[in-house]
């Protein structure tokens, strides 16, 4: 086993999602002889997160903690498989999270509509309830152990409703899931571009506002992203993803205004979020990436899907009073 003063405490995986490098995170975080896996990906990444635990030291028997941000089948469509693997394992997630990771079927059920049955095995295999037994759900605020140290959640809404952050103040840094956006490695070649993920069914853009302005403020001096990897420039980042919230909480209030609905707001929501994707892709490594098949191509319609359900959504509340 690795001297455990020369092991790094976070371990940045690379689970090669869609195929893509950089694009997908999972993170070790190992405190003394107790491991803990913070995202799971999809069941195809799990050999690589094994393949990281077993390069740092520590064997499955000793992964106390398998976490999940939110159940989107990016971060969690691993979770049983990894559960699986790691017999001694707690999985820790959100109340709303947690009912999804004990049974799944509504998550697949709803992805196996949207992508096909041959498709949605390509790209996330296997999924199956975890033992109620073996999950923790974590109010705001709540703590919990590894090795000698005390990490905490905080709940942040915006991206979606079961999601939360983990702070880990023996690293200084802040695991961030979706709730501050993406800042792949690939397109920061015309200096740092992080982009909001604003896709289906919870996107709110005040809300999702507050959670940027928390993770700035939380203290910890590295944000650890999902998509993908550490930085320490965080309110940098923070401004970014706040001025991006905003224009497209202003696509949601005009979608509103104009009463366009159906085709012509799904049309209306692709065009706007398409330019303020534009306003970035200043570089042609950034304009190939939003070409088809490029790194940027679902985040475009995801993001336009996700504020076009915004609209309906609010106008199906307004409907009911």
């Amino acid at each position: 086993m690795p001297n455990s003063r020369t092991m790094p405490r976070v371990t940045t995986i690379d689970t090669g999602y869609l195929d893509h490098a950089e694009m997908t995170a999972a993170y070790l975080v190992v405190d003394g002889k107790e491991a803990a896996f913070v995202e799971t990906n999809t069941t195809h990444a799990v050999p690589r997160l094994l393949a990281a635990l077993e390069q740092a030291g520590p064997s499955p028997e000793d992964v106390k903690f398998v976490v999940i941000t939110h159940v989107h089948l990016d971060h969690a469509g691993g979770a049983s498989a990894l559960m699986k693997a790691c017999p001694h394992a707690v999985l820790l997630a959100h109340p709303r999270a947690a009912v999804h990771a004990i049974d799944p079927s509504k998550l697949v059920t709803s992805a196996r509509q949207v992508y096909g049955d041959e498709a949605f095995d390509t790209m996330y295999g296997s999924i199956e309830g975890i033992d109620k037994r073996r999950v923790r759900a974590l109010g705001d605020g709540e703590t919990f152990t590894l090795g000698n140290s005390t990490l905490s959640v905080m709940h942040t809404r915006g991206h979606a409703n079961h999601h939360f952050c983990v702070l880990d103040p023996s690293s200084g840094g802040i695991f961030t899931g979706d709730a501050f956006g993406l800042v792949y490695p690939a397109i920061q070649d015309g200096g740092r571009w992080a982009l909001p993920s604003t896709s289906p069914t919870d996107f709110d853009a005040a809300a999702a506002r507050d959670s940027v302005q928390r993770i700035v403020g939380s203290g910890m001096g590295t944000a650890y992203l999902t998509h993908y990897g550490g930085f320490s420039d965080l309110s940098a980042i923070g401004g970014q993803l706040d001025e991006q919230l905003a224009a497209y909480g202003a696509i949601v209030d005009d979608a509103m205004a104009s009463g366009v609905d159906g085709d012509a707001l799904d049309d209306m929501c692709r065009q706007r979020v398409a330019a303020i994707f534009d306003r970035y892709l200043t570089t042609p490594q950034r304009k190939q990436a939003v070409q088809p098949g490029g790194l940027l191509t679902l985040d475009l319609d995801l993001n336009a899907q996700g504020v076009a359900f915004a609209v309906r959504k609010r106008r199906f509340k307004a409907a009911k009073g």
